[in-house]
């Protein structure tokens, strides 16, 4: 299989991989970061501006691929501090209307670039 690939014009790779590949019906976007972006400001200890930018790359790889939040089907968040899960879930669902994705939230030690949240997610073609 050959893959395709889409590429954010302004959102950056922390190493060697793509924004996200077409696997046919479903499309894989890799985990963003706010510090994925060529313009990236320091926005430690503010989860809820860490999250908008998480979004605002995915949004713009989503688009590159044709897709958008509604053909959303599962989500990934990993935090590497559970004190911020309610801020982080308080900009999440302002991206999705119920039904919600599938979603796993997991704290982990650490995250590339120093950031405090990456998002990644699955999403799938309309027929």
């Amino acid at each position: 299989m050959q893959r395709k690939a889409y590429t954010a014009k302004s959102a950056t790779s922390s190493g060697p991989y793509s924004h996200a590949i077409d696997a046919g019906d479903y499309v894989f976007f890799s985990g963003q970061t706010a510090k994925n972006t060529p313009t990236a400001k320091d926005l430690t200890g503010d989860i809820a501006a860490q999250t908008k930018q998480c979004f605002a790359n995915l949004v713009e790889v989503m688009e590159e691929a044709g897709l958008s939040h509604e053909d959303v089907i599962k989500v990934n968040v990993y935090l590497t501090d559970m004190n911020n899960f309610n801020a982080m879930n308080e900009v999440y669902k302002t991206y999705f209307i119920e039904p919600y994705p599938a979603r796993t939230c997991v704290a982990v030690v650490a995250l590339p670039l120093g950031a405090e949240v990456e998002i990644e997610l699955i999403a799938k073609r309309s027929n």
